[in-house]
C-alpha cells in the first residue's frame, strides 16, 4: 500500500495570492459581513436594470449572501443573478 503526502507548497493558491486576488479577500470581507452563511432576513429587491449596472464586487457579495456560487464573469454573474432573484410574470 502506498502513502499519500500533502504538499502544503500550494497553500498559496488556497488563499487566493497565487490567483492576484491577495490584497481583495480582506476588502471583501469588511464589505459582504464577513465570513461563514447566514440566510438573509429579506429577498433582494433590486430591478433588471439595477443588476445589469451593479459592480461586480456588489453582485459578488449578494450571491455569497445568499451562499449561491460566484464562479465566471461579471456578466455571467449578474445574468445568474437576475435569474436567481428576478420575478418574471
Amino acid at each position: 500500500m502506498e502513502s499519500v503526502s500533502v504538499s502544503q507548497g500550494n497553500s498559496s493558491k488556497l488563499n487566493g495570492v497565487a490567483n492576484g486576488h491577495h490584497g481583495n479577500q480582506e476588502s471583501m470581507k469588511e464589505r459582504c459581513g464577513g465570513g461563514g452563511f447566514q440566510m438573509p432576513l429579506h429577498y433582494p429587491r433590486y430591478t433588471r436594470g439595477e443588476y445589469e449596472k451593479m459592480p461586480e464586487w456588489k453582485v459578488d457579495c449578494l450571491l455569497r449572501e445568499y451562499g449561491l456560487p460566484i464562479n465566471g464573469d461579471v456578466h455571467h454573474k449578474r445574468k445568474f443573478a437576475m435569474g436567481a432573484f428576478l420575478w418574471t410574470c
